[in-house]
């Protein structure tokens, strides 16, 4: 089972496969809306805006837990992390700000604990799958050079490793990661240079 189906089965508080029916147009429309407008209707308990959302961000997470405490944890980690948010739900307002700010906050959160109860994590078990239309040789070179990277990430002192993470794989602007990591921009663009300064250090050995 997948882990958005495990987070929808969790928060519908069924074990049993939803009936597939034909969906409402309200249903419909519910892909069409923020994630702020979906977060509206998901504090008055509606499990498809919930559905959606966990649709939207749910890789995203996954992918920012692999990147800061490894592969081995990284589902669950982004199980709970919509988990805790379906049954949160009214700790989110639209005064709270961005929503993707919000979430990616409480993703760090629950990422932090897990670097804190496991101190050592293996360095090679988040390789990225081989690029599918690459050639022997590429994949190898793709690989090895894959290897490379996240052993280099996993040397960082743990808050260069996060702003990294968050600045460049996504997407978000040094304000959005100061607000995620509650630290001054400055603080940020800092991390950051001095995670790009070790990166180098580290890749050219």
């Amino acid at each position: 089972m997948s882990t958005r189906t495990n987070v929808e089965v969790c928060a519908s508080g069924s074990l049993e496969r939803a009936r597939v029916a034909q969906p409402a147009p309200w249903v419909q429309a519910v892909a069409d809306r923020p994630d702020e407008a979906l977060m509206l209707q998901v504090r008055d308990g509606d499990r498809a805006a919930f559905r959606e959302i966990v649709t939207r961000h749910i890789d995203r997470i996954v992918a920012l837990a692999r990147r800061v405490v490894g592969d081995a944890e990284a589902e669950e980690i982004a199980q709970d992390v919509f988990l805790k948010l379906w049954a949160r739900k009214d700790q989110w307002s639209p005064g709270t700000g961005s929503f993707r700010t919000w979430l990616y906050r409480v993703a760090l959160n629950r990422c932090i604990d897990a670097t804190r109860k496991h101190r050592a994590v293996p360095l090679d078990d988040t390789i990225d799958p081989p690029d599918e239309r690459a050639g022997p040789l590429e994949t190898c070179e793709t690989n090895e050079t894959t290897r490379r990277l996240r052993r280099a990430m996993r040397e960082l002192p743990v808050r260069q490793r996060i702003a990294i993470a968050l600045y460049y794989s996504h997407d978000l602007t040094a304000p959005e990661v100061a607000v995620i990591m509650k630290l001054r921009v400055n603080a940020v663009e800092s991390l950051l240079k001095r995670g790009r300064h070790r990166l180098r250090e580290l890749l050219s050995r």
